[in-house]
């Protein structure tokens, strides 16, 4: 029998959820979080699937994207594994599988909720012991976000826009923000 087809809303915010097999770790390097980051930028430019945030975890992989139509999430993210696993296993001599299964995604609600989700992405990155400071973090979206560097992949969502006037409070809000961390209540 065939595997349902995912939910994708085209227009709506979604997390999504990519974990590795067996728990094996997704980079071992910098060398592979370029080519990670490359293959997923080239994967959402062929999809003009609209990336607000990502973080790279030693098992997992996770985004908050913008899908423009009903298939381009999954086409994204089978373009990213064929391109991403690939040249993985040819660097480190191995093969198969690198994902642990289909990846998972749930539609997120605009406003508040899109705030929280990525909060949840960026804070909880640390993959390069950056650890309580995002903003130095080279394995996540939150460098771009507080303003320490320029991420090409990254579009802005609505809600980020509300933060602030200028991109200075903007900054300053979400630093704010992932010093507080997620609301509990929202992040369960």
């Amino acid at each position: 029998m065939a595997r349902l087809a995912r939910l994708c809303v085209p227009g709506l915010p979604h997390l999504v959820l990519q974990r590795s097999v067996h728990a094996q770790p997704l980079v071992h390097d910098d060398a592979d979080r370029r080519a990670l980051h490359e293959a997923l930028q080239a994967a959402a430019r062929a999809q003009q699937l609209a990336v607000w945030g990502w973080a790279v975890e030693p098992q997992a992989l996770w985004l908050l994207v913008c899908p423009p139509a009903a298939g381009s999430l999954g086409r994204a993210m089978q373009m990213l594994g064929r391109r991403y696993v690939a040249g993985f296993n040819r660097r480190h001599g191995r093969q198969g599988a690198l994902w642990g299964g289909r990846y998972r995604a749930a539609v997120v609600e605009p406003g508040e909720w899109v705030l929280t989700a990525l909060c949840m992405i960026e804070q909880g990155s640390s993959a390069d012991g950056a650890g309580a400071d995002p903003a130095r973090s080279r394995w996540s979206s939150a460098a771009h976000h507080l303003g320490t560097a320029t991420d090409a992949l990254l579009t802005d969502p609505p809600e980020w826009w509300a933060l602030g006037n200028t991109p200075f409070e903007r900054e300053h809000a979400w630093r704010a923000r992932l010093q507080a961390g997620p609301d509990p209540a929202r992040a369960a």
